[in-house]
């Protein structure tokens, strides 16, 4: 799908249509700062929203999940679904109930998605999705052995129907209420990692590698 015929009808933001925006890099930089998603679809009828993480490359986003689960069976039958990342940044405290909102960068993927079947690149996505969440990891563990990669589903989504929706900045009140004597402004909201705990039953003389004690989702 070109650049030039997005947005599509189905992604184009009308609820604070000002929030919108449609271009890849904007998309790219939210959905590499996230590595939670959420999948959305319909089985018999019966809609299904499941969590997942997920990594990106290119314009394709890559989810995994054991070969057995409901959610990887159905999409990769070429049922159509529906991927969010939201990151949270503020709650945003107007003067009036009504006026309150939150900060917040989030992304909308439309499509359907593409069972990974080829050895060389389920193990390049299972990579992917590793460092996505932690940099550094993948070396440094041990790699999936043919019975761990048989009982598990990649799944290829391209990041080709898409928007983002943006919000940022102070309360806005409506006129009347900027004399009301309360309190008003953002309560700025971040995710921070604390100090690596070791495992019970760690080898002697190993610690935490650098990329656990300095972890951080900041892009």
């Amino acid at each position: 799908m070109s650049e030039t015929q997005m947005p599509t009808a189905r992604t184009r933001v009308v609820r604070e249509a000002d929030r919108a925006v449609y271009d890849r890099e904007t998309v790219y930089r939210i959905l590499d700062e996230g590595f939670l998603c959420h999948a959305g679809f319909v089985v018999d009828g019966q809609p299904f929203v499941i969590p997942t993480s997920y990594g990106r490359k290119d314009a394709s986003l890559y989810i995994h999940g054991s070969a057995a689960s409901r959610m990887l069976r159905q999409l990769k039958d070429g049922v159509p679904f529906c991927i969010t990342v939201t990151l949270l940044e503020g709650l945003v405290l107007a003067r009036s109930i009504f006026n309150h909102s939150m900060n917040y960068r989030s992304v909308v993927v439309l499509g359907k998605a593409t069972l990974v079947e080829d050895p060389d690149e389920k193990l390049e996505a299972l990579r992917i999705l590793s460092e996505h969440i932690l940099p550094g990891r993948w070396a440094d563990s041990r790699q999936p052995n043919e019975r761990e990669l048989k009982a598990t589903s990649v799944l290829r989504v391209p990041i080709e129907e898409f928007s983002a929706k943006v919000r940022q900045g102070p309360a806005i009140d409506d006129e009347e209420d900027y004399s009301f004597p309360t309190w008003a402004g953002v309560v700025p909201l971040e995710m921070t990692a604390g100090a690596p705990i070791d495992d019970a039953r760690l080898l002697p003389g190993k610690e935490a590698p650098a990329y656990a004690k300095h972890y951080t989702r900041s892009r």
